[in-house]
């Protein structure tokens, strides 16, 4: 199972997708994040690229191996939590 940190990153930064705006909401947090816990409100049936198991399981695993995926994954999750960071020490 990937090792999620729980640190609400990509879901406060869901509106700055376009893969994923959909999602967001008029702050551009996604509209299922319960801000006071950073946890899905609707985590058992969130979108498949929410689910980085179910996204590799479903399209990648003939491709690339589970941890290279996961090795991406925390790049880029290191990457959001920077970026949120930085844009609430600026606000």
């Amino acid at each position: 199972m990937y090792p999620c940190q729980r640190c609400g990153a990509c879901c406060r930064l869901v509106g700055e997708s376009i893969l994923t705006r959909e999602l967001a909401g008029a702050d551009g947090c996604c509209k299922w994040l319960d801000k006071s816990t950073n946890l899905c409100k609707r985590y058992a049936t969130r979108p498949i690229f929410c689910n980085v198991d179910k996204y590799y399981e479903k399209f990648l695993q003939n491709t690339m191996s589970r941890d290279a995926f996961y090795q991406l994954n925390q790049t880029a999750c290191r990457s959001l939590r920077l970026r949120w960071k930085e844009k609430v020490n600026h606000a």
